[in-house]
């Protein structure tokens, strides 16, 4: 059975202007991690908003263990919801503020439960301190720990990792999910980061003005993406028109291969990662067929980032970004052949 069923989900704030959100459907299991992940203004924040009863639907449909729950106000949802901003009390401790939420628990075991949420988020030393004395990602266990506390039946994560640093965001990330998942608690995230949505959740969907565009695990929204927003969204594509006769296609870069059979005119994505490049003044790459070794491309700039280097190479007027491990280095201006790793993606 589904844990959560949302369907067709419209929502409008003025008559004459384009819906929010488009006819959403989504589904989330037991224990699952959904990230809604999507630009803007795209209406993921409406569609948690709709979820946790803050706004009300122009039509749809959202059932929680099968049973509608459009008609109930936000505190009869038995929905959690942790906030971008920790929405903590400033002047209550850490003990205080979960204390607050354990309204369901029997008085007498308040406290004890209290202790026990805390330590599940690691802040047994500091539970008697004040927000302001905790870092963000302090905080942000705090506010987890507060929603767990109402005992939810759904919990809500909206931009959650947002104001913390870069190397906070990652090691809190990597404790809130582990702590989701030891709680056994069913998510949704809402995010406009990639990265957070790829490794932190099970399920992505990506939105778009409105409308979701694919639902997915992350490694196949990432791998096969089916429209060109979803390929250049989430990661960085190629995009280049071709013909298609069969399994493979003919473009600006020869012929190659492509994922799914397909006849006619097409839109291929190539991931940055998909594509490698060999000095033209070195040995051609194995394998490769003569249309491809003509595909000789200049390099017009070089990103180094540790592990890899990024590339952008010029080729037929068209920009071409390349990811390579730290070991195939060259410089700006040198000409290199241009050959595709994988079969390219047919959008």
């Amino acid at each position: 059975m589904r844990h959560l069923e949302v369907r067709g989900l419209t929502k409008r704030f003025a008559a004459d202007s384009p819906p929010a959100v488009d006819d959403a459907a989504f589904t989330l299991d037991p224990s699952e991690i959904l990230g809604i992940v999507g630009p803007s203004g795209c209406g993921k924040t409406t569609t948690l908003r709709m979820i946790a009863g803050f706004e009300r639907p122009d039509s749809g449909e959202i059932l929680l263990d099968d049973r509608s729950i459009v008609d109930l106000p936000p505190e009869k949802r038995r929905i959690g919801l942790v906030f971008q901003d920790y929405a903590l009390f400033p002047n209550r401790s850490v003990l205080r503020n979960v204390l607050f939420a354990l309204h369901r628990t029997p008085r007498h075991d308040r406290l004890s439960r209290a202790d026990e949420l805390i330590a599940m988020v690691g802040l047994s030393r500091e539970r008697d301190r004040m927000p302001q004395e905790l870092s963000g990602g302090q905080q942000q266990r705090v506010a987890l720990a507060r929603a767990l506390a109402a005992e939810p039946q759904l919990l809500l994560l909206d931009e959650p990792f947002s104001n913390l640093d870069a190397a906070l965001r990652d090691s809190t990330r990597r404790d809130i999910r582990a702590l989701l998942k030891r709680a056994r608690v069913s998510t949704i995230l809402v995010t406009h980061d990639q990265d957070e949505a790829l490794s932190f959740c099970d399920t992505v969907a990506v939105m778009h003005d409105g409308r979701i565009e694919q639902t997915g695990s992350p490694e196949s929204v990432y791998l096969q993406p089916r429209t060109s927003f979803v390929a250049q969204f989430l990661g960085r594509a190629n995009l280049l028109s071709g013909r298609a006769t069969g399994d493979a296609a003919d473009t600006d870069l020869g012929r190659i291969a492509i994922a799914t059979p397909a006849t006619g005119d097409v839109t291929l994505s190539l991931r940055p990662e998909h594509l490698t490049l060999r000095a033209v003044d070195g040995d051609a790459p194995d394998g490769c067929t003569e249309e491809q070794l003509a595909c000789v491309g200049e390099i017009v700039s070089r990103e180094f980032r540790g592990h890899d280097i990024t590339y952008r190479v010029r080729f037929r007027e068209t920009d071409f970004l390349v990811h390579t491990d730290y070991s195939i280095d060259h410089a700006p201006g040198t000409r290199v052949y241009l050959i595709p790793r994988r079969p390219a993606v047919v959008l």
